[in-house]
């Protein structure tokens, strides 16, 4: 008896395995989960042409400087990271107000990320890198189709941010419904979603800017 007690107790601490875990997930967050590795493998792609062609391009290296607005762009988008953490963090305060805060700050500094971006763009095409090339070369197709493309991810959790956003203003307006928007858990996992999906868009962009920056 008490050693059937032992092994409930051996079995009780021990960690649950991958697979478990997995059934245990929400459903969204597993599509969200393999989104993240579809759009991964895509920039993959994108960028191991980048790269085939920018090695085989008859083009030297630093023709052009390297836009200054991607780098001020980075830097924006690890500080609405931060933001984007806190708010998840002052969620589990209670803390409407602040919550509300800290998303239009995640809101407001991702659209600037993309302002800083197209300036990029302007940036590069004032040089003479073209999105049509240059002297028959496409690497620089490469650089505006990429980020682009990124900035398309960006401004779908920009979306996502505003819903978020609206409804946590609505919300916070009454204490019934405060109670209700902080107790309700499909509240709790779509600001768990936001926030591992915007972590995920800036890793993205980190590691495409380190390919720019030695490849450019």
């Amino acid at each position: 008896m008490n050693s059937d007690k032992e092994r409930n107790k051996v079995g009780a601490r021990r960690t649950p395995s991958a697979f478990a875990r997995m059934e245990r997930m929400s459903p969204l967050l597993m599509l969200l989960y393999l989104s993240m590795v579809g759009i991964t493998v895509l920039f993959i792609i994108l960028v191991g042409a980048y790269s085939h062609t920018r090695y085989f391009s008859a083009l030297p290296s630093g023709l052009h400087s390297f836009p200054r607005y991607f780098s001020i762009s980075t830097i924006v988008l690890l500080v609405s990271s931060y933001t984007v953490n806190q708010a998840r963090r002052i969620y589990q305060q209670d803390d409407m107000g602040n919550l509300a805060r800290c998303l239009g700050a995640t809101m407001m500094l991702g659209a600037i990320f993309m302002g800083l971006q197209i300036a990029g763009w302007r940036e590069l095409d004032a040089q003479g890198a073209l999105f049509s090339g240059e002297d028959g070369d496409a690497s620089y197709t490469y650089i505006y189709l990429i980020s682009g493309l990124h900035i398309v991810h960006v401004l779908g959790g920009i979306i996502f941010l505003l819903v978020l956003l609206l409804r946590t203003l609505h919300a916070s307006r009454d204490a019934v419904r405060t109670l209700v928007y902080i107790r309700n858990p499909y509240r709790r996992l779509q600001l768990r979603m936001l926030t591992v999906y915007w972590h995920f868009i800036d890793v993205l962009w980190l590691g495409l800017f380190v390919v720019f920056l030695f490849l450019y």
